[in-house]
């Protein structure tokens, strides 16, 4: 049988793929990380399945369910919140399934900072203000960055920053920011996107840190960064060479 790798969007049961919502129709068991997941999510499963809460289990705990179930002849879903390409022990987990013969497959998700981008209603790259995205994370109490990921080094390039796994180290992470995009950038934040609990904070790099504190978060939140995230009159009035007049015509001369 086969381990199937699904990405659960941020987390609204409606906000999964109907791939994903065909494996866990179909899944005999499903692991989950009841951490970030709503239970609505959970809907989709049949009723008979065994469902794991991973979130106080251990990557060798939870292998050795996936590989269990294996042997037993009966399909597993390993849930991942967001999409399984970030953040999502999906290269540990696999790597200790090759080792024990067990197969699987990977189904992508809607990824945590587009779920946060979408509510509040913003394209991350705006022509003229910022053409690239730079996905993050800081290190306090985890696994160690790589020396040559310094979030300076991301910030002086002015792309729009995606800070993951971030929140309780907000105030610090923007007096590091503030050097290199100004007080007065625009920040938000976005705890538990799609989920009944959502809560979206809009505030700047010199004011985000004390909404932050104030509402108490403390996980499950995406922080962006970056002009691209202007509202009402600070918004660029820059539009993209696709859609332009000047390159539909040039591509009608052409024909």
């Amino acid at each position: 049988m086969t381990v199937h790798f699904v990405g659960a969007g941020p987390g609204a049961a409606d906000l999964i793929t109907l791939r994903a919502a065909t494996l866990l129709g179909k899944a005999d068991v499903v692991l989950y990380p009841g951490t970030y997941i709503d239970a609505e999510v959970l809907s989709h499963c049949r009723e008979d399945a065994d469902r794991v809460d991973t979130q106080d289990l251990d990557l060798d705990r939870i292998t050795a369910v996936m590989v269990q179930a294996h042997v037993g002849g009966r399909d597993v879903v390993r849930l991942t919140s967001g999409d399984p390409s970030l953040y999502s022990a999906l290269h540990e987990q696999t790597r200790r399934l090759d080792a024990a013969g067990v197969p699987w497959d990977v189904t992508p998700g809607v990824p945590a900072y587009a779920a946060a981008a979408a509510i509040v209603g913003r394209e991350l790259t705006v022509p003229l203000v910022a053409q690239s995205v730079v996905l993050t994370r800081t290190q306090a109490r985890s696994t160690a960055m790589p020396e040559r990921e310094s979030l300076a080094a991301y910030a002086a390039t002015g792309a729009t920053l995606v800070l993951h796994l971030a929140i309780t180290r907000t105030r610090t992470l923007m007096a590091e920011l503030v050097a290199h995009y100004g007080e007065d950038c625009p920040v938000a934040v976005v705890s538990r996107a799609s989920q009944p609990e959502e809560l979206v904070l809009r505030g700047t790099v010199g004011t985000v840190a004390d909404l932050v504190e104030d509402a108490g978060l403390r996980q499950a939140a995406v922080i962006l960064v970056g002009p691209a995230l202007a509202s009402g009159d600070q918004r660029s009035d820059a539009e993209s060479y696709l859609y332009s007049p000047e390159r539909v015509a040039r591509k009608e001369r052409l024909r």
